[in-house]
């Protein structure tokens, strides 16, 4: 099949830790409910690394915690990232540039880190689905700014040259908060995530082919290089 050679790292919020919006006490769906848990029951091995509440890594404290956790995982094929909902939800003055100007800050560090640099683990970068009107985004400002960040997020990504993926076509369908993900929302991402990452492991293999053709000259030597 497509998949990957190692384990891909998922570095996200309360939509990538599975967060249920609908209980009190901050449980989270059932792992086979969680787009992690969908991708790993179909064989993608897949490090769920999500937690409630977290902004893109800005502070000394967050960016050394994710160079540790970096390190502790070992050799990695791929880092996934999808945060920035957070930032926008904690920071009333942000817009879209705001949050895209902290995320390129962490990738920068992210990019030098050996896990990247050494052991070529591909780095790719998810917008976060547009936030809808609901008990959490009772503010135009969310509403604009969320559906804006795939147009930052992408412009950092072509810059930086690494993998991306918008997720707003996707459709994914959020609870009453407007913020998380439903259960058929968890099984949305979940499919459209591998279909990003079949075709992600397609272009790696046909890289990988030609950059022993590159040897010899061949002209799509790097085409592909710094994806997953």
């Amino acid at each position: 099949g497509a998949h990957m050679n190692g384990p891909m790292l998922c570095f996200g919020d309360s939509n990538t830790y599975g967060y249920d919006p609908r209980s009190y006490l901050g449980s989270r769906y059932p792992t086979e409910e969680r787009w992690t848990g969908i991708l790993k029951g179909r064989g993608w091995e897949i490090l769920n690394c999500g937690e409630n509440g977290r902004e893109i890594p800005h502070r000394a404290s967050e960016l050394e915690a994710l160079d540790r956790l970096l390190e502790r995982n070992g050799r990695l094929e791929g880092i996934a990232l999808m945060l920035g909902g957070n930032d926008l939800l904690q920071n009333p003055a942000f817009a879209a540039e705001d949050v895209a100007a902290r995320m390129e800050e962490m990738l920068g560090r992210l990019l030098e880190h050996s896990a990247v640099r050494e052991n070529g683990a591909g780095v790719l970068l998810l917008v976060p689905p547009p936030m809808r009107p609901g008990t959490w985004v009772t503010e135009e400002r969310l509403l604009t700014q969320s559906a804006r960040l795939g147009g930052c997020y992408g412009a950092l990504a072509r810059r930086l040259d690494i993998g991306f993926a918008d997720t707003a076509p996707w459709n994914v369908d959020l609870t009453f908060d407007g913020v998380h993900f439903s259960p058929g929302g968890h099984r949305t991402f979940a499919r459209e995530l591998e279909q990003v990452l079949k075709h992600i492991c397609t272009e790696k293999r046909r890289s990988q082919t030609d950059i022993t053709l590159g040897e010899r000259g061949h002209p799509d030597a790097d085409r592909y290089s710094g994806q997953i």
